[in-house]
C-alpha cells in the first residue's frame, strides 16, 4: 500500500509539472500574438496619420499631395507623431524608406521576443489610396 501511494504522488507531481510547462508556453505564445497585433495596430494608425499629412496643403503644414517631405529620420517621424508614439510599450517605429511623391514605408519592431530571440517586425507601405502591412519576422 505504501508503494502505491508513493507512485500516485510521483505521478501527480509529473502531471502538475507538465501542466505548468504547457501553461508557460501558452502564456508566451499569447504574449507574442498580442504584441504582433499591437504593432500592426500602431502601424495602421501611423498610416492614417501619414495619409492625413499627404492630403493637408503645404501651407497648413502638410505634404501637399506628396510624401516627399517625410524623411527617414526622427524629423520625418516628428511630422506625423510624437516621440512617445515612435517608441512605446508595443514597439519601436521608424521610417524604413523616405517618402516619395507617392509612397512612404514604415517599420515596426515589437518588444516581446520570439522563441528564436528575434522580435516581431512588420513593414507598412502607405500610398494616397491605402496601405499594406507585411510581416517581416
Amino acid at each position: 500500500m505504501g508503494q502505491q501511494q508513493l507512485l500516485l504522488i510521483i505521478l501527480g507531481v509529473i502531471i502538475v509539472g507538465i501542466a505548468v510547462a504547457v501553461g508557460i508556453t501558452m502564456f508566451q505564445d499569447n504574449a507574442v500574438s498580442a504584441n504582433r497585433d499591437a504593432v500592426t495596430n500602431d502601424l495602421v494608425q501611423l498610416a492614417a496619420k501619414s495619409q492625413q499629412y499627404y492630403r493637408k496643403p503645404g501651407s497648413l503644414g502638410g505634404g501637399g499631395n506628396s510624401f516627399a517631405t517625410i524623411t527617414a529620420d526622427a524629423a520625418g517621424m516628428a511630422l506625423l507623431v510624437s516621440t512617445a508614439f515612435s517608441d512605446n510599450d508595443n514597439g519601436t517605429y521608424t521610417i524604413k524608406t523616405a517618402g516619395t511623391a507617392t509612397t512612404v514605408v514604415f517599420q515596426g519592431v515589437g518588444k516581446t521576443a520570439l522563441s528564436d530571440g528575434t522580435y516581431p517586425t512588420y513593414t507598412c507601405t502607405v500610398t494616397a489610396a491605402g496601405y499594406t502591412v507585411a510581416k517581416t519576422n
